[in-house]
C-alpha cells in the first residue's frame, strides 16, 4: 500500500454535517488547528466551515483529494466509499460507528467490498482517527499532542485518547497515532509494517484488545522489534469464556498467558498500564541503548536512593559499589561526608558541580546512571540540571534523572527534557525503565528463532486419544526418551513382562475411560515378585471394572531424577503452545509453568529450563547432583513439534518426566485429539 495518502495526503475531504456541534465539524476544525491545508467539506447540502468549501460530492474534486474522513451515517458509508473511488481517493478514516461491534457485519462487509473494489485502504469503521504531526495532519477528536518520535497503535480510540493527553502534558512528542477500530482493512500487522521502515518513528506503542492472526502478528512483531522497540498493553487478562483444556499444562495455558509468551518471543515488551507505557516511551525516545546492566545511582538524599536501589536489584539491574580507581576518584573531590558506595550520596550539600564530576566520574565505569535530586523549597534546582546535562550529554549513555522540590522545578525539568535526557516521577519507576531497555537489548543479542516445522501426518487415526503404549511408541519415533516398557492384556502376560524388564517395577492400567490413573487404584508400585504381579493385575482389573478394560503397562522403578512436566495446548490466537515447569504431584500447587508458542529451538528451550522458579531444584541443591538439561532441552524441543508432525494432536502431557544426572525417561504420558460433539 501507498501510505503516503494516508499519512501525508494531497488534500482532505470531510464528510458528514458541517453544522456546528457535529462531528464533520469537529474534526474539520481540528485539522484547521493543526495547520492542515486544503481541505474540503463533503454534505448533501454542500456547506462549509469558515475558509473550508462545501461541496455535494466528491466529483469536483477529482485528483484534489487523497484521503476521506468519512463521519457520515453508517447506512451511507458505503456510498460514500463508492463517490470516493471515482474520485480517484486512495484511503479512508471511518470515524462512523454501527458496524461489527454492534453485530452488524453485514454492513461492515458491504463497506470493505466497495472499498477493495476501488483499491481504497481504510482505517475503521467506529474509530477515533488518525494523527500525523509531520504531516500537520490531526483527523481526530482526541487530543492534538506534540510533535515527536513515538508511533502509537490503539484498537481502542479513548485509550489512544489518553495516551497522547498524557504524552503532551509531559511534553512526550508523537509522530503518528492511529485508532483502527473494528479492523476489517487496516489493521495492527500492516500498521506494524509500514511503522517498521518510517523515519520519523523511533519507538512504537500498541493497545491491544484481541489479535485476529496470531501467528502472523508475532512474526511480524519479531520483525520489527529488531530494528525498534515495540511497547504493548493489552487488556482481556481474565480470558472469560476460553475453553478450559483437560491437561494439566492446558488448564494453566489461557490465552493471555500464550500472549505474554508470545510477546517475549518477538521480543516485545508487555506493561501493565498506559503510564507505565509512557514511560517506557519517554526512555526509548531519548536514550541511547543501554547494553549491558550496570547502574550507578547518584543522590542527595539517603532514603529514595536506598530504595530505588532495591528496585533496581529487584528488576536485574547490577548496582554494585565503585572500584578502587573510580572511589579515589570521587575522595579527591567530594567531602569526608558523602557515601561513596553505590548509591553515591552527595547529602543534602551536594552541588551542581559535584553532581557532575561525580556523574562524569561513574559513566566512566557504568553501563547508565540515575540522578536523584530532592531539593527544598528555597533552593534552586537548575545547578543540579546543568550538571547533570553537562556530564551526561555526549557520554552516550543513558542517564535518567528525578528532581523534586526547588524554587526553579518546573525550569529545570524543561530544561533536562530539551536536552534529551527522560525525567521520572520517582527512581523506582526511572530504574525499570533501564531495566526494560536492557532486557531489550539482549533480546536482540540472542537473536532467538522461531522455527518452522512442516509434516501433516496423523497419529490418532480418528480416536479421540492414544492409549499410553501407543503415545510411549510415538513418543520414542520421534526422539523422547522412554523407559523400557512392556504391554500385557491377560495376567500371565502381565508376570512375564515384570519379568522381563526386571524387578521392581510400577503396573500401570490401560483404559481409553480412565484419564486419571492413580485416583481410581489403576497405578501398583514397587512390584518385586512374580505373586505381587499377578496381584497388582487383578488388583487394577478390578479397580477398573465397568470400563473399557485393554490390559497393562509395565515400567522400571524410576529412582533418583528431577520430576518435570511437558505439556501441549492449542491457543485460539496463537496455535500449538508448549509448556515447561516443576512436575509430579505438585504441578499444580506451584503452577510454576513457563509457556512458548511452538516450536522452539534449543535457544528458546534452555531458557526455558532457566526461567522456572524451581530451576535451583533442576540445577542441583545442598550436594545434589545436576540433572541432565541438555537432555532435557532437546526433550522439549522434540515434543515441541509434535502439534506440526501430527496435526490431529490438539493436547498432550508428559507427566511427569524423569531427568537423571545422565539423560531423562518419560513416565507417564496423555496424547489426546480434538475433542468430538
Amino acid at each position: 500500500m501507498e501510505y503516503q495518502a494516508l499519512f501525508s495526503p494531497r488534500g482532505v475531504a470531510v464528510v458528514g454535517s458541517a453544522s456546528p456541534g457535529k462531528l464533520a465539524n469537529v474534526l474539520i476544525h481540528r485539522l484547521m488547528e493543526g495547520g492542515c491545508e486544503n481541505i474540503y467539506a463533503i454534505n448533501p447540502k454542500g456547506q462549509g466551515v469558515e475558509r473550508v468549501p462545501g461541496m455535494s460530492s466528491f466529483a469536483p474534486l477529482q485528483g484534489l483529494v487523497d484521503l476521506a474522513i468519512i463521519a457520515a451515517p453508517a447506512a451511507t458509508v458505503k456510498d460514500v466509499l463508492e463517490d470516493c473511488g471515482k474520485a480517484g481517493v486512495k484511503a479512508a478514516v471511518i470515524i462512523t460507528s454501527g458496524f461489527s461491534e454492534i453485530g452488524n457485519d453485514a454492513a461492515e462487509e458491504e463497506v470493505r467490498a466497495v472499498a477493495g473494489r476501488y483499491g481504497i485502504r481504510f482505517i475503521g469503521p467506529n474509530c477515533a482517527g488518525l494523527v500525523s504531526t509531520h504531516s500537520k495532519l490531526i483527523a481526530t477528536l482526541e487530543t492534538s499532542p506534540p510533535q515527536g518520535n513515538i508511533a502509537l497503535i490503539s484498537q481502542s480510540g479513548a485509550v489512544g485518547g489518553v495516551f497522547m493527553a498524557l504524552a503532551r502534558e509531559q511534553g512526550l512528542g508523537i509522530s503518528k497515532f492511529v485508532s483502527f477500530g473494528n479492523g476489517p482493512d487496516l489493521n495492527v500487522i500492516e500498521l506494524l509494517q509500514y511503522l517498521k521502515d518510517d523515519e520519523e518513528t523511533k519507538v512504537i506503542a500498541l493497545y491491544l484488545e484481541t489479535v485476529k492472526n496470531g501467528r502472523e502478528f508475532m512474526r511480524v512483531v519479531k520483525d520489527v522489534t529488531l530494528k525498534k522497540p515495540v511497547i504493548v498493553v493489552k487488556s482481556g487478562r481474565t480470558d472469560t469464556g476460553q475453553r478450559a483444556a483437560l491437561s494439566h499444562t492446558g488448564s494453566m495455558a489461557g490465552s493471555d498467558k500464550v500472549f505474554d509468551a508470545a510477546l517475549k518471543q518477538a521480543g516485545a515488551i508487555r506493561v501493565e498500564s498506559v503510564e507505565e507505557m509512557l514511560d517506557l516511551c519517554n526512555g526509548f525516545s531519548y536514550l541511547p541503548p543501554l547494553p549491558g546492566r550496570k547502574l550507578m545511582i547518584l543522590t542527595n538524599s539517603g532514603g529514595p536512593g536506598v530504595m530505588s536501589a532495591d528496585k533496581a536489584d529487584q528488576v536485574g539491574l547490577d548496582v554494585t559499589d565503585p572500584n578502587p580507581k573510580l572511589k579515589a576518584a570521587l575522595q579527591s573531590f567530594l567531602p569526608a561526608h558523602a557515601g561513596i558506595k553505590n548509591p553515591i550520596d552527595l547529602t543534602v550539600e551536594g552541588t551542581g558541580e559535584e553532581y557532575q564530576k561525580s556523574l562524569a566520574q561513574a559513566l566512566q565505569e557504568y553501563d547508565a546512571a540515575l540522578v536523584l535530586y530532592i531539593g527544598t523549597p528555597y533552593l534552586k534546582a537548575m545547578p543540579i540540571a546543568e550538571g547533570v546535562v553537562s556530564a551526561a550529554v555526549g557520554s552516550g549513555k543513558p542517564v535518567v534523572s528525578v528532581l523534586q522540590v526547588g524554587s526553579d522545578l518546573k525550569e529545570s525539568l524543561e530544561f533536562l527534557q530539551n536536552n534529551q535526557l527522560p525525567v521520572f516521577s520517582s527512581g523506582e519507576r526511572a530504574v525499570r525503565v533501564l531495566a526494560y531497555m536492557a532486557e531489550y537489548e539482549a533480546y536482540k543479542a540472542k537473536q532467538l528463532a522461531i522455527p518452522v516445522t512442516t509434516g501433516g501426518e496423523r497419529c490418532l487415526a480418528g480416536k479421540s486419544s492414544l492409549l499410553e503404549p501407543e503415545a510411549m511408541a510415538l513418543l520414542q519415533q520421534n526422539g523422547i526418551r522412554v523407559p523400557e516398557h512392556c504391554f500385557a492384556k491377560t495376567k500371565e502376560e502381565a508376570v512375564a513382562g515384570c519379568r522381563s524388564v526386571g524387578y521392581p517395577v510400577v503396573m500401570k492400567v490401560v483404559s481409553p475411560d480412565i484419564l486419571h490413573k492413580s485416583d481410581c487404584g489403576g497405578v501398583v508400585l514397587h512390584i518385586d515378585s512374580d505373586a505381587k504381579a499377578a496381584q497388582a493385575f487383578d488388583n487394577i482389573q478390578a479397580a477398573a471394572a465397568g470400563c473399557d478394560f485393554r490390559g497393562v503397562v509395565i515400567y522400571p522403578m524410576l529412582k533418583g531424577g528431577r520430576e518435570v512436566i511437558l505439556g501441549l495446548t492449542r491457543d485460539v490466537q496463537f496455535g500449538p503452545v508448549v509448556a515447561f515447569g516443576l512436575g509430579g504431584i505438585y504441578t499444580e500447587v506451584l503452577k510454576d509453568i513457563i509457556l512458548r508458542v511452538a516450536p522452539i529451538d534449543r535457544n528458546e528451550a534452555k531458557e526455558m529450563i532457566e526461567s522456572i522458579r524451581t530451576y535451583p531444584i533442576l540445577k542441583g541443591i545442598r550436594g545434589q547432583s545436576k540433572a541432565d538439561l541438555e537432555a532435557l532441552a532437546d526433550a522439549i524441543v522434540a515434543f515441541s513439534q509434535l502439534p506440526f508432525r501430527y496435526e490431529d494432536i490438539e493436547e498432550a502431557d508428559l507427566n511427569p518426566v524423569f531427568v537423571f544426572p545422565e539423560g531423562l525417561a518419560v513416565a507417564d504420558a496423555r496424547i489426546v485429539g480434538e475433542a468430538k460433539g
